[in-house]
């Protein structure tokens, strides 16, 4: 019996769907055994990947950690293990960039288990209209309610500043990846980001996303948030009110929904014998069984296009995945470089620090940019 060690992220979403299939028989008939132990949300998204491939054979991984595993060396490309074929198709079934954000420096280094990306969080109850569509109806919102929170915890305060300029028409970094953001554009971003967190309910500053959709579904003094990453399982809650979820605000209608692609992988690390059995279990939880039936039952979120647009699917969980679909067709993809986790944390810790002393909009966006470039160097070299 192979017994292989598995890490993933302490939440429902995270975890429950791949422990459950880790009890299946066929795998235990195929000779392996999985045990999945689960870290924080805070860990999966900082935490070094080489020292979690150290001590795991799977590891769901974020895809901005890919330029870190490569230069660490730590996980086994997709290429190594599954045929040209299959990754084309597994590519062709995953929504939007779920499994190209994975590519970098020529090969693919995760399975796109779980699509996710920012979307509009709406407690419909506490709106007299319709869930807005432009950044300009956000903007009016929280002046008349006060009632409009921003997602600023940890790495979402420079998410957040990404996908405005995405919906203001400059993807960052993306035309000159070594310019950030041109000051005309990050000035406007962070304007209007500024104005929106002076406003922004205290009582949310400090929580991450699955701490806002919590207080959201159990209080009245949040009755929207523009961007927020979707979980799915807030759409008809245990407790509390449901939360809908909507795409991303736009700069104008027709416009792209800005929005920074989350989403989970499952990587293959360097110590792990890849056999046979483990082959079939991971494209077993990416095929349409799995991620239409299996997964979404399980509380997961699944990453197949199929499953986004599935009628039963949909009706379990208040259309959730039809109401955001456009958005993470749309997402934009981060920087994947070395260096590019600690340039999110520390960008973040300046934006928040700027609201509060409301400091002008060019010095931030200089020192943005100076930031990244400190952190844009290394090796890799590719996005």
């Amino acid at each position: 019996m192979q017994t292989l060690k598995a890490l993933t992220w302490d939440h429902p979403r995270g975890y429950n769907a791949l422990a459950a299939a880790a009890r299946l028989p066929e795998l235990a008939e195929g000779g392996l055994a999985i045990e999945w132990d689960k870290q924080p949300l805070e860990g999966f998204e900082s935490h070094p990947i080489a020292d979690l491939c150290a001590r795991y054979d799977l590891v769901v991984l974020d895809h901005p950690h890919v330029g870190e595993a490569v230069d660490a060396n730590c996980l086994k490309p997709l290429e190594d293990i599954f045929d040209e074929a299959t990754i084309n198709l597994l590519s062709a079934e995953s929504i939007g960039p779920s499994l190209s954000s994975y590519r970098f420096a020529g090969h693919h280094w995760a399975l796109p288990l779980d699509a996710a990306t920012q979307v509009m969080a709406v407690r419909a109850d506490l709106l007299d209209g319709p869930a807005p569509v432009l950044w300009d109806e956000v903007l009016m919102l929280s002046q008349e309610t006060g009632k409009v929170a921003l997602s600023l915890a940890g790495p979402h305060a420079a998410l957040s500043f990404l996908s405005i300029a995405v919906a203001f028409g400059e993807p960052p970094a993306e035309r000159d990846p070594d310019l950030l953001v041109s000051e005309q554009v990050g000035v406007e971003v962070y304007d209007l980001l500024n104005e929106l967190a002076a406003r922004s309910p205290h009582v949310v500053g400090d929580l991450n996303p699955i701490g806002i959709l919590g207080h959201m579904a159990t209080h009245y003094d949040v009755a929207l948030v523009p961007l927020i990453y979707g979980y799915v399982n807030y759409a008809a809650p245990e407790r509390g009110r449901p939360v809908a979820f909507h795409n991303a605000p736009r700069l104008e209608i027709g416009g792209r929904p800005g929005s920074t692609l989350g989403g989970t992988g499952i990587g293959i690390s360097r110590r792990c014998e890849v056999t046979p059995a483990l082959k079939r279990h991971l494209l077993w939880l990416m095929s349409a069984e799995a991620q239409i039936g299996f997964i979404p039952s399980h509380d997961g979120q699944p990453s197949r296009r199929e499953a986004w647009h599935n009628p039963g699917v949909n009706a379990r969980w208040g259309g959730f995945y039809s109401n955001t679909a456009d958005t993470l067709e749309q997402a934009y993809v981060r920087p994947r470089h070395n260096g590019y986790i600690a340039f999110q944390a520390k960008a973040s810790a300046l934006l928040r620090e700027a609201f509060l002393e409301n400091t002008p909009a060019r010095n931030v966006i200089d020192r943005l940019q100076a930031l990244y470039a400190d952190h844009r160097g290394t090796k890799g070299g590719e996005r």
